[in-house]
């Protein structure tokens, strides 16, 4: 199953299609771009199909929800690297990391479950972007850093349809 995530407007938020149900999405605050053009920084979330890699959740925040994905659970000391000159470039990292990453452990409950989307990583190409997810929408849909974000109910019902195999396309 591929679920499209369309953009409108401004091209930073937009509609994900759940098997046929549309819901609100938040996309890149760079807006929607080729991902030929795709630089990292850049805010934009790339144009093109991205294969789910996995399911990453954060256990003290609830049970991973029902889901045929490989589901992984994050810890405290788990970020991926956004430096392009380092070897784990688009790659999950262990914390404190010398070099540039996010966090995953996040606050803001953002990242309580993340989608892996395959963009960039097979194998990575140096500053063309990393980090690129499916994760849960701040209020009122505020723009990503280049991710596509929905509410978790939306999440949720994703979860349990998708399974190995399946994409996330991100259309203009």
């Amino acid at each position: 199953m591929i679920f499209n995530a369309t953009a409108d407007g401004d091209g930073t938020s937009g509609w994900l299609d759940i098997a046929g149900r549309r819901v609100r999405c938040a996309l890149g605050k760079g807006g929607v771009i080729s991902a030929a053009d795709k630089r990292e920084g850049d805010g934009a979330s790339p144009l093109g199909t991205w294969p789910i890699r996995e399911l990453l959740y954060r256990p003290d925040r609830g049970a991973a929800p029902a889901s045929a994905l490989p589901t992984t659970a994050i810890a405290p000391d788990d970020g991926w690297c956004d430096a392009p000159d380092d070897a784990a470039y688009n790659r999950p990292v262990k914390t404190p990391y010398a070099a540039s990453h996010e966090t995953l452990w996040r606050d803001d409950g953002l990242y309580d479950l993340v989608v892996v989307l395959g963009y960039n990583d097979d194998p990575p190409i140096s500053g063309k972007g990393s980090a690129i997810f499916l994760h849960l929408a701040r209020d009122g849909y505020l723009p990503t850093e280049g991710c596509v974000a929905i509410a978790r109910p939306d999440m949720e019902a994703l979860l349990a349809l998708a399974k190995p195999g399946d994409a996330v396309a991100i259309q203009a």
